[in-house]
């Protein structure tokens, strides 16, 4: 009796999310662009500094305007999930329509 209905090649293919196979090799560039946008710290910004300040303001003013005046230990942890589901959904890896799609092909 076949417990487990994934076919190996469906096993295979999880590291394979949305036809592009992410690893830690797209963690990396993400965390490497942060570094280097926000290495040197300037009064006047530049293009990388002033989009990451930009990023972080507009977190910290969503989470006073919704949680009120209590808002500063809320801020890495809002911060961090919007984050990450922004970045997953522009990388397509939020939902791994691939997965999805060879799941339903092995029952069907």
């Amino acid at each position: 009796m076949n417990i487990i209905p994934y076919s190996n090649k469906t096993l295979k293919g999880l590291y394979d999310i949305s036809g592009v196979e992410v690893g830690q090799h797209f963690y990396w560039q993400i965390g490497g662009s942060v570094v280097i946008a926000v290495r040197n710290p300037q009064t006047i910004s530049t293009d990388g500094q002033n989009f990451f300040e930009y990023v972080l303001e507009f977190i910290r003013d969503l989470s006073k305007t919704q949680i009120g005046e209590e808002y500063g230990p809320w801020v890495p942890f809002i911060g961090t999930m919007f984050l990450f589901i922004f970045v997953s959904n522009w990388s397509g890896a939020l939902l791994p329509w691939k997965i999805i799609d060879d799941i339903f092909l092995c029952w069907s």
